[in-house]
């Protein structure tokens, strides 16, 4: 799955994954935050920001955070609502539940960092 793709919600439904919801303009997290939660985009919009640049624009269907969650670690980005946003929040126990129940969510997860990787490397 990339941004622009869909995905099957109903597997973070059936999980009780729980959703957020955001103003435009208001934070989901900021660079250097403790990231233990990923996000899926079910509504709305966000901006991907390292240094005043946004680095990518999170449409439904797109899942941004996955990093600090996979690794345990400090977010690498800030993340902010460009419009009304609802998110579904994946924390660790969300992400292996929804592995157990569907392998193919970890294949696009892991596709998702792939293609991130691959962006970077044509930039450097």
């Amino acid at each position: 799955m990339d941004n622009e793709g869909s995905f099957d919600f109903s597997i973070l439904d059936r999980i009780g994954a729980p959703y957020r919801h955001f103003d435009a303009g208001e934070k989901i997290f900021l660079e250097e935050d403790q990231g233990d939660v990923m996000f899926l985009v079910r509504k709305g919009r966000v901006d991907i920001i390292t240094y005043g640049t946004v680095l990518e624009n999170v449409h439904a269907g797109g899942l941004f955070g996955e990093m600090a969650l996979v690794v345990d670690g400090l977010r690498s980005a800030a993340a902010i609502a460009t419009e009304p946003t609802e998110l579904i929040a994946i924390d660790k126990a969300a992400f292996l539940q929804a592995v157990r129940h569907d392998p193919q969510f970890a294949l696009t997860v892991m596709g998702l960092l792939a293609t991130r990787l691959r962006r970077m490397n044509k930039q450097i």
